[in-house]
């Protein structure tokens, strides 16, 4: 579970966000959904430790992910936007450096990389070397390497942007099945289809600040809306009128 509590942060002049507040449940898929320059990002970079908030708390499996960040990361795996993986590397040999990253040696580390290779489909690239790859692989050789030490949080950037219909397809299936496995999956994308058809709740930030939450049809009812997309838009005006 991640639990988010008042969270800020300012850069400069700028507050990127404050006050964002909101709960994503084990065994179910959270999207966080907001317009470029809301403070999607900066939340998501917080929440996978790669950036201190401010002020505010944020707890991940019940440890505070501020004041122990390392204990924090052993209980997540992210995928960032545009994430990359290391062109002189085999496929394998990308997954099994992040395992050792998390402590995973001999038999359990290979188990792990076996199973995570098989669940997204690498065999046939798994001893190839990743420079040439296409998008769709380095996607799914990244998604590996943040669940090859199965942790219970995953935290997922846009993962099928730019993505065909069947890497897409089979990404879904991946995220599908970790929820189903009790995972709490923490979801953003630009793709309201998609977050209508993956979503559990969503989480929308605008302007740095919680616009509103709730299940697709929370979300469409409070606004008045038919369409998610059009509810999302109505939403984000709301908050900015504010």
């Amino acid at each position: 579970m991640i639990e988010v509590t008042g969270l800020g942060k300012r850069f400069g002049d700028v507050q990127a966000i404050e006050g964002v507040s909101f709960v994503a449940p084990k065994g179910r898929i959270t999207g966080l959904l907001g317009p470029n320059g809301a403070g999607k990002s900066t939340t998501l970079r917080i929440l996978a430790t790669v950036l201190q908030a401010d002020h505010g708390e944020v707890r991940i499996d019940g440890v505070d992910a501020l004041k122990d960040p390392l204990e924090a990361r052993r209980r997540i795996g992210v995928l960032p936007h545009g994430s990359s993986v290391y062109g002189n590397m085999t496929a394998r040999e990308n997954i099994a450096y992040y395992a050792a990253l998390q402590g995973l040696t001999g038999a359990a580390a290979e188990a792990r990389i076996d199973r995570v290779i098989g669940q997204l489909y690498l065999e046939q690239i798994a001893d190839r070397r990743a420079r040439g790859f296409s998008q769709g692989q380095h996607i799914r050789v990244s998604l590996a390497r943040c669940m090859v030490h199965d942790p219970s949080i995953l935290i997922l950037d846009e993962p099928t942007n730019g993505l065909d219909v069947l890497t897409t397809r089979a990404l879904r299936h991946v995220i599908l099945e970790r929820r189903d496995a009790g995972c709490c999956v923490l979801f953003s994308s630009h793709v309201m289809q998609e977050v209508a058809a993956l979503c559990d709740q969503i989480v929308i930030i605008s302007r740095g600040h919680v616009a509103v939450t709730g299940t697709a049809h929370d979300i469409r009812i409070a606004t008045g809306k038919d369409d998610l997309e059009d509810a999302f838009l109505a939403a984000v005006d709301l908050e900015d009128s504010d």
